[in-house]
Order: structure tokens, then sequence, then C-alpha cells
């Protein structure tokens, strides 16, 4: 299990950017689950959409990659060197609202790994209930200096 602290060495996001709030499962390599709590003082939800606060898909998504990206830059020795950033978007799906009090469970897999490219496949569920899915494709390039 990783912890924010954790993930913080990892990541190079800051809030209100951050949004993986712990890891509860690695495998190396292939697959991880983490966390996001979804709090109603989150920045994006005073107006999307104020009386009736849904946080974006788009964010959903976001959470997926940061998750995946946790899984990817772990074993990375020069991690700090590196940045990910999205590549393409594929088949995103989005089943259910996510509104403030939800837990986000992430889990989200390696389906091709090339040098400096990741495809990932990334599920959302809250309360064992899928509320978004997509296909991501990360690329590392250098980290500016």
């Amino acid at each position: 299990m990783l912890t924010i602290t954790d993930i913080m060495k990892i990541l190079p996001h800051r809030y209100p950017m951050l949004l993986v709030d712990r890891v509860l499962e690695i495998e190396p390599g292939k697959r991880i689950v983490g966390i996001k709590n979804v709090s109603a003082n989150e920045q994006f939800f005073q107006g999307h959409f104020p009386g009736a606060p849904v946080m974006p898909g788009v964010l959903i998504v976001e959470a997926m990659a940061q998750c995946a990206a946790v899984l990817i830059l772990r074993d990375i020795p020069n991690r700090e060197e590196k940045l990910f950033l999205f590549g393409g978007v594929d088949k995103a799906r989005f089943r259910k609202p996510v509104v403030p009090g939800d837990q986000l469970r992430f889990e989200c897999t390696i389906v091709q790994r090339r040098s400096n490219s990741v495809k990932i496949h990334g599920t959302a569920t809250v309360n064992g209930e899928l509320v978004a899915e997509a296909e991501m494709l990360s690329v590392m390039v250098e980290r500016p200096k």
C-alpha cells in the first residue's frame, strides 16, 4: 500500500491536480488499484455544477491516468527527469455521476508497453458499480530542466 506521501514522491502532480489519495494494490509491471476520496471541497465543484455537484469526466480519466503513472514511474530509476503525458484516450465511457462523498476506486492494467509509451485500460468504480472506463495512451518525455 502507498500513502499520499509515497504517491507524492513518485508523481509530480500537486494540489489541486493530484487526484490519487492512496494505492491499495500493485502488481509491478501489470496492474494497480488506487482510490480517490471525492470531497465537497474540491475546487471544480464550485462551477460543475452549482447546487448539483458532479465530478467532471475528464478529471476521472485524469485520475485513472495518474494511478497508472504511479505503477509505471515507481520502477523508473530517474523518474524525476521524466514526465508521462497523454498520447490519447479511446473508448471512454461514463456510466454514472460521481458526487461529493463518493470514493472512487481505480483499477488500471497495462495492455501494451513500449520504450517510451504505455497503453492502459482503466476502470473507475464507486461502491462496486462501474462509473467510468477508458483506454489511455501515455507517452514518456524528458522533463524540461
